[in-house]
């Protein structure tokens, strides 16, 4: 998982992003709790890389990352309620893409995976 959080880490810094701006307080809020602080979180940092490189249908999500059509499908809702992705068509063959929302904070992005991987890696340890 810490190897892949890298590699979306490059992707983003490799995207050219033409209005670079800076997230305002609660866009960040947002991100962060979509993608550090629920369980899905990093599901959803999987479904929104694969969405950078192309538009897909559940079930094509759920065939690119190996997962449950279901469990896809529950966090295709969350995202597109959350407007991080937009929906073009209805039910089964409806292809979902980046929002615009999301491809204009897109910088923001790159520290809640930076969050991610400080929660995923940090180890407890109880006296």
């Amino acid at each position: 998982m810490a190897n892949q959080l890298l590699e979306f880490k490059e992707i983003l810094r490799s995207i050219q992003v033409s209005n670079q701006r800076k997230p305002d307080k609660q866009t960040r809020k947002l991100l962060f709790y979509l993608f550090t602080s629920t369980r899905g979180g990093f599901t959803r940092l999987r479904i929104i890389m694969s969405l950078l490189d192309k538009p897909y249908n559940t079930h094509q999500l759920s065939q690119e990352l190996d997962l449950d059509y279901k469990a896809i499908q529950h966090h295709m809702k969350v995202l597109e309620k959350n407007n991080m992705v937009s929906k073009i068509g209805e039910k089964y063959g409806a292809i979902f893409h980046l929002s615009n929302f999301l491809e204009m904070n897109i910088s923001a992005l790159d520290e809640a995976i930076d969050k991610l991987d400080r929660n995923m890696n940090h180890k407890k340890v109880y006296l």
